[in-house]
């Protein structure tokens, strides 16, 4: 069972969340897909970590062999090929299909593998963690995501908690297309109803069931609740504006651990995905 935490921007509490959730379940695996700046492992602290890099294939150019012939060029829809006078090659933009040393008539090109970043893995109590790390100046964490969630093949009891990058861009899709549910997380301002609604139209573009948690929630006026009433989301919890749960988060400290109140609070959210998830098995079969 994979669940997927997003939310249309930074900072609006989805590794809180998605940290807090993994904690309150028996049995967890949390997998930070937020590769250009994981901070899950901040919280669990995990022991045991290995290392291993992800690497992608890239072409290489043997310049004796080239004609010009330019078909590699023509194939390669990226433009991470040009030839001026010679074949050169953009490695920052090769999206690594290998077509263009398929469709190469003089064998001139062949396939080296560079180093984009790597993957911890580590355990902290009941709770597996994985995290992908981009390397700084990298173009795209798709290569890690995909390997990320590769790396769990989790039994059907098991909860698996998939902390997103923000926004709504190629590395979320790669993040939630296989989630069996997504909880989108919203702020209770007007930004946070447009942030809001990025992530809304993604899952529904790619046909997720999902439910919102509302974070940071004070009395009175909340665009980001009139939104999901408006269009009929599911409220599957709210997180108060707390200066202690504020306080224990930016201290990366996991609140269900410190406080049964808020072991409480995350316990009752995770239930609410159960139901929600039962009530989409139930409606699809």
């Amino acid at each position: 069972m994979r669940t997927a935490v997003l939310s249309g921007k930074g900072g609006t509490g989805k590794t809180l969340l998605a940290v807090n959730l993994a904690a309150v379940a028996k049995t967890a695996t949390y997998i930070d897909c937020d590769v250009e700046e994981p901070n899950g492992h901040l919280f669990f602290k995990p022991e045991d970590v290995q290392e291993e890099e992800v690497v992608v294939k890239i072409p290489q150019v043997d310049k004796e062999r080239c004609n010009g012939c330019r078909k590699c060029v023509e194939f390669c829809n990226f433009n991470a090929l040009a030839y001026a006078k010679e074949l050169i090659a953009f490695e920052e933009i090769c999206h690594s299909c290998g077509g263009c040393v398929m469709v190469c008539p003089e064998k001139a090109l062949t396939e080296k593998e560079r180093v984009i970043g790597k993957i911890q893995k580590g355990t902290a109590g009941h709770v597996r963690i994985y995290t992908g790390i981009l390397n700084t100046g990298e173009p795209s964490g798709v290569p890690i995501i995909k390997k990320l969630l590769a790396e769990e093949n989790p039994e059907a009891n098991k909860r698996v908690f998939i902390d997103c990058p923000p926004g709504s861009a190629c590395i979320v899709m790669e993040s939630i297309k296989d989630a069996d549910y997504c909880i989108l997380v919203a702020e209770p301002t007007l930004f946070g109803v447009h942030n809001l609604n990025m992530a809304y139209e993604l899952v529904q573009l790619l046909k997720r069931p999902f439910g919102v948690v509302l974070n940071k929630c004070l009395e009175g006026e909340n665009p980001a609740k009139e939104f999901c009433l408006e269009r009929n989301i599911k409220i599957l919890g709210r997180i108060p504006f707390d200066q202690e749960l504020g306080r224990l988060n930016s201290n990366a400290r996991i609140a269900a651990g410190e406080s049964e109140e808020y072991a409480a609070l995350f316990a009752d959210i995770l239930e609410a995905v159960r139901r929600e998830v039962r009530h989409e098995t139930v409606a699809d079969s």
